[in-house]
């Protein structure tokens, strides 16, 4: 089993900024790819981010590239989600999720986190 916890969301005006943390714990950290995904209200979940057990690889929705970037710390169980350039439409729930592999996948994740909201004003 892996737990994870999500913090950092909150409410931000459009165009700014606002950095997600996951912690992890449970197993061996290093051994997981580590993804972000988020929930609005009336649409599908939704890919993010994701990035490979070393950090060496990572993938990024079309929707969120050069405004998102994903980053790890093995050493301290950590995966956390930088995002400038914020926009109205990326208010959601944002989850962080774990899953055993060696690159970056953006689906078959076994472990979710309880979620943290970002409200994006326009």
């Amino acid at each position: 089993q892996v737990q994870l916890v999500e913090s950092g969301g909150g409410l931000v005006q459009a165009g700014g900024s606002l950095r997600l943390s996951c912690a992890a714990s449970g197993r061996t950290f290093s051994n997981y790819a580590m993804g972000w995904f988020r929930h609005a209200p009336g649409k599908e979940r939704e890919f993010v981010a994701a990035i490979s057990w070393s950090g060496g690889s990572t993938n990024y929705a079309d929707s969120v590239k050069g405004r998102f970037t994903i980053s790890r710390d093995n050493a301290k169980n950590t995966v956390d989600l930088q995002m400038n350039s914020l926009k109205p439409e990326d208010t959601a729930v944002y989850y962080c999720a774990a899953r055993r592999s060696f690159i970056a996948p953006m689906v078959g994740y076994d472990y979710w986190g309880q979620g943290t909201q970002v409200t994006v004003s326009s």
